[in-house]
């Protein structure tokens, strides 16, 4: 490729916010009583605050690159002795510009980026003097890559996310990450960073545990960062110091030879598990890192290269981008629908009816964000006093852990109490319901509670599928009851779904969002329909595989039809986590609003009417089965459907399902379903959340005549 095509590919994005590369000489401290010489340190920096980090476009990487030719040169004539790179305060760099990424819609042009990455990272490797990466903070993908393809690293204590999350996004790690790394830090780390950490919710290390592992070879406090890292760079060049990489392997040795096969076996058993193989990226990695063993760093360049530009063009790929910066980086923030925050009211003091865990989990939460005074209520002292040890147990675990301190432990534990009496909530501003799913206790509930508290106290219901228009229907003022539905386990579960019934006004609304804000909670706006969005599509697709092992499809088969969706877990497997009974009242409670598109399992009853939890039990050689007395239970009718029938089906009702909501107007657009799925059931971003999806195996268009999401939003424009 020609630095004509370079100049070619960054001409495509006049748009794009350079990070630029600011170079400043450095004479470097005194070794032995001598300089060692001048050091030219480049500074990544966009220019921007903290809240936008530096990514590196096609425009970033030709002015790096020519900022590096330049160095090179000067190296050359001994003008200076070493080149460093770090980052403007808290970012090495953030990775590739995702946005100037998805829209490369010709793989030629994908090629061109990757290349363009390798060319410029490849020069910072041969400089013809030492090269240094200061990781200063955030170093994610090709972020991380400039730092390994440095001759020498250094990390702050204080960085925090530094990653190749690369299968997470639906790429590898394509500017020399998947060479480097496992013979750096071992085959079996390098699967951990590469594979493991993406697929296990993108988690990313620290600054410690980067050095730990050998990514970095020295450890600085953030205070002088800069200065302490230089000073060991000057060590490094006058020899008076060397590095010692305790984990790097050679790949030739015959021993390590047989560690890479064990990793890469280990690798793919862990994507299987994770995701059933739906999505390419992650066995890519595994197939790059493989050959890569036997490799030049010249060959696995390429290889990297054309691996990535085919990849840039999946669909699975632009659905991701789609669900991580349209969604959950930008939509996620500003909720469709949501009143202006200037109308809401200030919470000072929040009661939560109910000590059992929903509503025990519930305290510990409001009072760790909002820190502000939280009472919990029951019928009994037994019970309230069960509450508050939860999460004065559960703070003293955060405590142990070393997540919050001693003085945040105490105060967070004082901010929680109990009573007996509703008499708590008087001088309240919020109160939250949390006791059995059953609308008649929940209309009591909210009854009592309002014969105490303020004309001006906000009510709240965290009811999964009841109707929140019914509890209110009784109550003297119905505009101030909201739906404040969370997801289990509270702490974790980002999604909050925001009910607003037809009375509910706008202060009311308001304040319920910036409520959600200070939880640090993502909220979606959802009209009062059963069960809301998430529940409702869950149990639309546990009816269908269910009602299709009710007819006599084998449960194995039933159950793993949907494994090509790469779903956190299998449909029995969710209704058995949920718990049997609490899935089963949700489908009745959706039965009678909507009739036989959700169907009540009758074999599902008889399990619950004999105490059985789940369907499957662990067997012989750890293989799940279904016990012979758990079978004779049941009835089937002889109309068995195959895998891809199964798989089929449940995708043309997700459709039928989704397309009658938003005719309903239980969500402003598909993108709010597609939000909810993502940060409500977990359901994997390279499915886009779902509408991206089912327009992709064209279930939108066999039942609905037309696509959810117009092309080029989550796939590839038309």
């Amino acid at each position: 490729m020609s630095a004509a095509d370079f100049t070619k590919l960054a001409e495509l994005f006049p748009d794009e916010t350079v990070t630029h590369s600011y170079v400043q000489d450095i004479e470097l401290p005194p070794v032995n009583g001598k300089s060692p010489g001048t050091f030219a340190l480049i500074t990544l920096d966009n220019g921007l605050d903290h809240t936008k980090p530096t990514t590196l476009g096609p425009n970033t990487l030709v002015e790096l690159g020519t900022v590096l030719e330049g160095l090179k040169e000067r190296a050359a004539k001994g003008e200076i002795v070493g080149v460093g790179v770090t980052g403007k305060p808290y970012f090495l760099v953030a990775g590739a510009d995702l946005s100037s990424v998805k829209s490369l819609d010709r793989t030629e042009h994908g090629l061109w980026m990757a290349q363009l990455g390798h060319d410029v990272y490849g020069t910072l490797g041969n400089l013809g003097v030492p090269s240094f990466a200061f990781i200063n903070g955030l170093a994610l993908g090709g972020g991380l890559e400039i730092a390994l393809q440095s001759t020498y690293r250094t990390v702050s204590t204080a960085a925090g996310a530094l990653a190749l999350p690369e299968a997470f996004i639906g790429l590898i790690p394509g500017w020399g990450g998947v060479h480097i790394l496992p013979r750096l830090i071992g085959p079996e780390n390098a699967v951990k960073v590469m594979i493991e950490n993406p697929l296990s919710n993108n988690r990313t290390l620290n600054g410690p545990a980067a050095f730990n592992l050998g990514i970095a070879d020295a450890l600085f406090e953030p205070a002088d960062f800069v200065e302490q890292s230089v000073a060991w760079a000057a060590r490094v060049i006058a020899g008076a110091e060397s590095p010692a990489r305790s984990n790097a392997v050679d790949p030739a040795d015959p021993a390590v030879a047989e560690r890479w096969a064990a990793a890469i076996a280990g690798g793919r058993a862990f994507i299987e598990a994770k995701t059933s193989n739906a999505s390419p990226a992650p066995a890519k990695v595994l197939d790059v890192m493989e050959a890569n063993r036997t490799l030049t760093q010249r060959e696995g360049a390429e290889l990297e290269a054309n691996t990535l530009a085919v990849l840039m063009q999946t669909e699975e790929f632009r659905s991701t981008v789609y669900a991580f910066l349209d969604l959950v980086q930008k939509r996620a923030k500003r909720p469709a629908g949501a009143p202006d925050r200037s109308l809401a009211r200030p919470v000072t003091k929040v009661g939560v009816v109910g000590a059992g865990l929903m509503a025990s989990q519930l305290a510990l939460l409001f009072a760790r964000q909002l820190k502000v005074p939280v009472v919990l209520t029951d019928i009994d002292q037994a019970r309230v006093d069960k509450g508050v040890g939860y999460v004065h147990g559960e703070v003293d675990k955060l405590l142990a852990k070393k997540r919050i301190s001693a003085d945040a432990a105490n105060r967070t534990k004082s901010l929680v109490s109990g009573s007996v009496s509703k008499e708590a909530f008087a001088d309240a501003d919020f109160v939250i319901e949390a006791v059995f799913e059953e609308l008649g206790v929940k209309k009591q509930v909210f009854a009592e509670v309002e014969a105490i508290v303020r004309p001006d106290c906000i009510l709240a219901t965290n009811t999964s599928s009841l109707s929140v228009t019914a509890m209110a229907e009784d109550l003297e003022h119905p505009e101030r009851l909201v739906g404040f539905h969370f997801f289990n386990p509270v702490a974790v579960m980002p999604l909050l779904e925001i009910v607003r019934a037809p009375k509910t006004d706008d202060a009311v609304l308001a304040t319920a969002f910036e409520l959600a804000k200070g939880l640090k909670k993502s909220a979606v706006l959802v009209k009062d329909a059963a069960a809301f969005v998430v529940n409702r599509i869950l149990l639309r697709l546990m009816g269908e595989v269910t009602a299709a092992f009710d007819e006599g499809t084998p449960a194995e088969v039933a159950d793993n039809a949907l494994r090509p969706m790469g779903l956190p877990m299998t449909p029995f497997t969710l209704g058995a986590m949920v718990g049997l009974p609490v899935a089963q009242h949700v489908q009745e409670s959706l039965h009678a609003a909507f009739g036989d598109r959700f169907k009540v399992s009758a074999n599902l009853q008889k399990l619950i009417d004999n105490g059985i939890t789940s369907l499957w039990v662990p067997g012989a050689g750890g293989k799940q089965e279904i016990p012979a007395a758990t079978l004779a239970l049941m009835s089937f009718g002889s109309s068995p459907s195959t895998s891809d029938e199964v798989l089929r089906r449940t995708q043309d009702a997700l459709a039928e399902e989704i397309g009658l909501m938003l005719q309903e107007g239980v969500v402003a657009a598909p993108q709010d379903i597609d939000l909810c799925m993502i940060l409500g059931a977990g359901w994997p971003m390279f499915l886009g959340g779902i509408t991206p999806y089912l327009d992709r195996v064209g279930a939108s268009e066999r039942v609905n005549g037309r696509r959810f999401l117009e092309p080029g939003v989550a796939s590839k424009t038309a």
